[in-house]
């Protein structure tokens, strides 16, 4: 006749250990249960989880708002945002709720005051975390006309200027195979910026642009 002892621990996750009479473990053992906790733990606790805290003020003063996944509308929690720490992750913030307007792409570090993230201004709506691909493969594929017509220029690098670089105006569509990059509106990786995924854009309003005015772009790295 067995027994069963459940047992409840802090984070919220119940576990069950069945007893066999005359054994001396319970089934699965319990030190196989304890190094899968201490791995889901350690998976809790990464430096890697994604962690954002936006302040009402300048060099982290203020109320303040703390968000570990995707928020669209914190708006009503700040009424501004002149500084901001990213405590893991890479993080796209929008200027207005539903990741509308403005967006800026903010690796982990510390962000004193809005021009530290080439912001307009201190206002901040939503945000939401940026999903890195594991392997490190970068590509990009980029076309000179809608629909992926014209001349074609591949890269796996950063790319400050598309005319010193390619000889191209502008950017009308593009297929990225590996990755994620940011398209930017001028050179030198500045003005407004435009998050792609691992997907094909037939035209720029598949990237968020009104317009194909691209300038440079870059990959985004952990």
């Amino acid at each position: 006749m067995g027994y069963v002892l459940s047992l409840l621990y802090s984070f919220g996750h119940a576990y069950s250990f069945s007893f066999a009479s005359g054994n001396h473990l319970p089934y699965p053992s319990i030190l196989s249960s304890k190094i899968l906790l201490r791995q889901r733990l350690a998976l809790l606790l990464s430096p890697e989880m994604a962690q954002i805290t936006f302040y009402e003020d300048k060099n982290f003063q203020g109320r303040r708002y703390d968000c570990d996944c995707d928020c669209a509308d914190f708006h009503t929690y700040l009424s501004r945002c002149n500084s901001i720490k990213v405590e893991g992750g890479t993080w796209a913030v929008y200027e207005r709720p539903n990741f509308a307007g403005y967006m800026y792409i903010l690796p982990q570090g510390e962000y004193p005051e809005y021009q530290r993230w080439m912001g307009l201004n201190d206002r901040l709506s939503s945000c939401r975390a940026v999903h890195l691909p594991s392997g490190g493969q970068y590509k990009i594929q980029i076309f000179e006309k809608g629909d992926f017509n014209g001349q074609m220029y591949e890269t796996t690098e950063d790319c400050p200027s598309i005319m010193e670089q390619f000889h191209m105006r502008e950017i009308h569509s593009c297929k990225v195979l590996d990755g994620v990059w940011i398209f930017y509106e001028l050179p030198n990786y500045r003005g407004r910026q435009y998050l792609l995924d691992k997907k094909e854009y037939r035209k720029p309003i598949d990237w968020g642009a009104a317009s194909p005015a691209i300038q440079s772009f870059r990959r985004i790295v952990e």
